[in-house]
């Protein structure tokens, strides 16, 4: 599914930085990774929290109460306790910016916080006669609910909404890897060995060895049933060959030399122009299948009324050209990718032109060296004057294009270059990782990121559920934030789940959606009641 642009747009103006001091002590992240391993097991983390540990109130969140709580409590009689995450509103450190979190190390700590304070709500609302009990959040509170709901040992409704299995590709993959100093992050892991000798040992990619697994699997079945038609194929041809050896004619001829002595005639013709059709076919270089391709996508251009066909001539001629302001026009209600495509195609039409010189220049060196042999083979002496051999000269700029036609004629890389030079997301950064550009797992320094928030976010982690069909997980489907690509499903590491999506992205979800969140809470909890009782199950 594509990104929402909106959501893109949305983070980018935000000036706010993630990780701002970078990874955060090498022993509180020790530390952390020692705690996960006690929170993530639901027997050992549930005796941490006493069932009479004290609860404080207070009265804030405006948005959460009047957006969720309030309709919630209106429409179907739920209500609700609105837990603040820590590092957030009257939560987080002082010297910190919003949401903005100075560490990685930040969100364990929130995380590992958030589960034993969940605990010790859900026991204050038993202590106290409410039920059945749930827990939702959006975006970081949704991910944030999904881990409190693993370690409540008993029924619990669960509706994460637009959050999903792990914080590994919000950082890496969704637009908040914008918001990130990635070359902070990588100069204090090269510079610091405990990071990258100690630490880095200690955690595990989780979707790596997931999704190989997914994948050897898939394989394997295909590999398995192609086996098979290729057995079944390979038993039919012995058969039919059994049957072609019954019906041979194994009667004498009279006529037995024009039958079998006839002799075999060769169209030598026919054979050399195949060869020579094969080895064409050969030789045909990537250069030219990528013009091929680019110049159909051009037509297809033109077919769709994208472009004119004075514009569509121009592009595919090879030469220089002059745009007309209908062609800007044309140009400027191109796509992103169509435009992207443009450019290829210019780029790949300046590399012909140079194989095209190239090809002549060597032509003609050719067509002189075969005159000066044909010139010695008229003597007896040969020498090894070279004078006859022209040198070759790399032609200057100024010989391809006169100064005169220089502010006449221009072509379509010059008027698409400067317009992508002028584009925000283009620009040069500057920076040693441009996360735009390049995957995770190409520097060291973002597979360590992988590998943490994997091992402290990542719900296959931790403990399932109770009751998984509880869960009805609410996602966009067009999220950037939240990226799905690349990581394990809610259906597959808690079976039973239900996840629906709305067509929408982050941002626009969170602001058009609410009544559908809503919706899901409500009929999660109908379920509850019909499946359990006093936490007794139903028959």
């Amino acid at each position: 599914m594509s990104a929402s642009k909106l959501d893109a747009v949305y983070r980018s103006i935000l000036l706010t930085k993630f990780f701002t001091k970078g990874w955060g002590k090498p022993e509180n992240l020790r530390r952390l990774f020692e705690f996960r391993k006690v929170v993530s097991n639901r027997e050992e983390c549930f005796k941490l929290v006493e069932r009479d540990y004290p609860v404080t109130i207070t009265k804030f969140y405006w948005r959460r109460r009047n957006l969720m709580v309030k309709p919630l409590l209106k429409e179907a009689g739920i209500g609700g306790i609105i837990l603040e995450n820590p590092f957030y509103g009257l939560r987080k450190p002082i010297d910190q910016i919003r949401s903005s979190l100075h560490n990685v190390s930040d969100i364990f700590v929130m995380g590992g916080c958030l589960i034993l304070e969940s605990l010790v709500l859900f026991h204050w609302c038993e202590r106290n006669g409410l039920g059945p009990l749930g827990v939702t959040g959006l975006s970081m509170g949704g991910h944030m609910a999904s881990l409190a709901a693993t370690n409540w040992p008993k029924p619990l409704v669960l509706v994460p909404c637009l959050s999903w299995s792990t914080a590994s590709a919000v950082f890496l993959q969704g637009v908040m890897a914008h918001s990130i100093n990635w070359d902070l992050l990588e100069d204090q892991y090269l510079s610091d060995g405990e990071y990258r000798e100690k630490l880095s040992k200690m955690v595990t990619i989780v979707d790596e060895a997931f999704l190989a697994g997914k994948k050897f699997a898939r394989t394997y079945s295909q590999n398995m049933e192609k086996n098979v038609q290729t057995a079944t194929q390979t038993k039919t041809s012995d058969n039919v060959g059994n049957n072609n050896n019954k019906n041979l004619d194994i009667t004498y001829k009279e006529n037995k030399n024009e039958s079998e002595n006839t002799e075999k005639v060769i169209d030598v013709t026919k054979t050399v122009l195949d060869s020579n059709k094969i080895v064409k076919n050969a030789n045909r270089t990537e250069l030219e299948n990528q013009i091929e391709n680019l110049n159909e996508e051009l037509k297809k251009l033109l077919e769709e009324c994208k472009i004119n066909q004075a514009l569509y001539e121009k592009l595919i001629s090879n030469k220089k050209f002059e745009l007309d302001p209908q062609d800007i026009e044309d140009i400027n209600k191109l796509t992103e990718n169509k435009l992207k495509e443009m450019l290829l195609k210019c780029k790949v039409a300046e590399l012909r032109n140079e194989e095209t010189l190239l090809s002549e220049t060597l032509t003609h060196t050719k067509e002189s060296n075969d005159t000066t042999k044909q010139r010695n083979m008229g003597t007896s002496n040969i020498t090894a004057d070279n004078t006859n051999v022209p040198i070759l000269k790399a032609p200057e700029k100024n010989e391809l294009i006169p100064e005169a036609d220089k502010s006449k004629s221009w072509n379509i890389t010059d008027f698409t270059s400067d317009i992508w030079a002028n584009l925000p997301f283009f620009k040069p950064s500057g920076k040693k990782i441009d996360i735009g550009k390049i995957h995770w797992r190409d520097r060291e320094a973002l597979q360590f990121m992988r590998g943490i928030m994997d091992e402290c976010t990542h719900l296959s982690n931790f403990s399932v559920p109770f009751d998984t069909s509880l869960i009805i997980a609410v996602c966009a489907q067009h999220d950037a934030y939240v990226p799905r690509d690349d990581v394990g499903t809610l259906e597959e590491i808690w079976p039973g789940a239900e996840v629906r999506y709305v067509d929408a992205g982050h941002v626009s979800a969170y602001l058009l959606h609410q009544s559908l969140f809503r919706s899901c809470i409500i009929e999660a909890f109908e379920r509850s009641k019909k499946r359990w009782k006093d936490g007794k199950h139903i028959n």
